[in-house]
């Protein structure tokens, strides 16, 4: 007997991480996008999980409700091969951004910093950090 189970392709599940992720940055919920789709949370689950795959028209429409380009579901996907002149050190460090973005600390610090609107302030901010991460380098 032939196993018939097909694993979610790696692009798919690419995806629908990336869904997820800027999904939980804006703070919006699986209800929500699916309400925003005429879909179920269910469906959006399996999206993200890499269970079903995306349509083209679909992924068009919640880049425009999560507000960036078709494009973002695609960063740093899978056998992705550099089209311009971004070396590893840009798709390293992207990686890394999306690592930051997906831990929880790193989701609270973003939505957290995001709410400042004097760049004066958040400049501060981003000296006090790199303060402390040298301070902790040096010990």
């Amino acid at each position: 007997m032939i196993e018939n189970k097909k694993k979610p392709n790696p692009i798919d599940i690419h995806v629908g991480s990336r869904i997820r992720l800027r999904r939980t940055m804006l703070g919006m919920s699986q209800e929500k996008l699916g309400e925003s789709l005429g879909i179920t949370f269910q469906q959006i689950q399996k999206y993200e999980k890499g269970t079903n795959r995306v349509g083209a028209s679909r992924l068009q429409n919640i880049s425009s409700i999560l507000n960036v380009p078709v494009s973002f579901f695609f960063e740093d996907a899978p056998g992705e091969q550099s089209a311009g002149p971004t070396g590893m050190a840009e798709a390293s460090s992207s990686n890394y951004v999306v690592d930051f973005l997906s831990s929880s600390e790193g989701l609270q610090l973003n939505r957290a910093f995001v709410k400042i609107s004097d760049p004066k302030v958040r400049r501060k901010i981003v000296d006090l950090v790199k303060a402390l991460a040298a301070e902790a380098d040096a010990d």
